[in-house]
């Protein structure tokens, strides 16, 4: 099949899911590539910025989405807050997002395989890494709680701003945020987005986007962070109102084991997953990890135009 081909089939793609074997593989790049969890945005200086699990949320500047270079951590040192939720102060799976003048990194703290947990938040004006002022945090959760305050992504909707998060513990959640502070809304309602029927629940690192008139719910499914026997994948659905429910193409909730399969392992490529979608000049494009099986299982930037097909369902290839 003909590249052009292969494009007139996808827009008439009725779902997400895809054939074996037919993902593509990520925009290759060069420079430095290790990285987990990534959150990606263009910023007004024109340079692009990677942050990440791992360090003091690792820093990656790019002039052209190929070539990386390290560029150290958004931090010198961790907030002493930190040390609440772990012993090494541990940061995990930032986002990245610009509003009101200023640049807004949310991140997450917690005990290994706890949900002991909580999402903080930084602001710059930026947003280049050594610039950020933490403010501390956002929302937690306990041992007592039926969610895990981790993973943070925010996104806007009709004058308000949300926040999702989750991680197993029932799956996925979303809080409203005070937009002056950034902060959880003071008894704010915490929404339940989607969830596994079965134990322990292994969805997590939820990104939510708006495309025409719906919202778009993106979440690792399955296990990460075991190199190249990660089993990590993406999926995704949909719903017309940012609080749910989400729904996949086959009418499935999410909050019912639902989800369009978008991308998972191929190749060389392990564990896609700890995805963000950014959008760059009207391209949206799809930022995730892998585990490479030709470098010892490595965590990589992946990186992957989004398109959407004509009856609104995203797809990577």
């Amino acid at each position: 099949m003909t590249a052009v081909a292969a494009a007139v089939l996808l827009t008439f793609l009725p779902n997400t899911a895809q054939a074996e074997g037919s993902y593509p593989d990520p925009l290759p790049i060069a420079g430095q590539q290790i990285i987990h969890d990534p959150t990606v945005l263009r910023l007004k200086s024109g340079q692009y910025v990677a942050y990440s699990t791992g360090g003091v949320i690792g820093a990656r500047l790019s002039k052209d989405l190929r070539n990386w270079t390290d560029a150290g951590n958004a931090f010198a040192e961790p907030p002493s807050w930190w040390y609440e939720y772990n012993g090494t102060g541990d940061p995990w799976a930032p986002d990245i997002s610009y509003r009101a003048g200023r640049y807004w990194l949310y991140y997450a703290v917690s005990s290994w395989g706890t949900n002991h947990s909580a999402t903080g938040v930084a602001t710059s004006t930026s947003g280049l890494p050594g610039t950020w002022t933490d403010h501390g945090k956002v929302f937690t959760s306990e041992r007592t709680d039926t969610w895990n305050a981790i993973d943070p992504a925010l996104i806007q909707a009709d004058g308000r701003l949300w926040m999702s998060f989750g991680s197993y513990w029932t799956g996925i959640r979303m809080v409203e945020l005070n937009p002056r502070t950034g902060k959880a809304v003071e008894g704010a309602t915490v929404h339940h987005l989607a969830t596994r029927p079965d134990a322990p629940y292994a969805v997590e690192g939820p990104y939510i986007v708006k495309h025409g008139r719906h919202y778009y719910l993106f979440a690792s499914y399955d296990a990460c962070c075991a190199g190249v026997n990660s089993t990590y994948k993406i999926k995704v659905g949909r719903s017309t109102s940012v609080t749910g429910p989400y729904t996949d193409s086959t009418g499935k909730p999410l909050l019912e084991g639902g989800g369009d399969l978008l991308l998972e392992g191929h190749g060389r490529y392990a564990g896609t997953g700890g995805q963000s979608v950014f959008r760059d000049r009207g391209q949206d494009w799809l930022a995730y990890h892998y585990y490479d099986a030709e470098d010892a299982g490595t965590p990589k930037l992946g990186l992957n135009r989004l398109h959407w097909t004509e009856n609104g369902w995203p797809n990577v290839a």
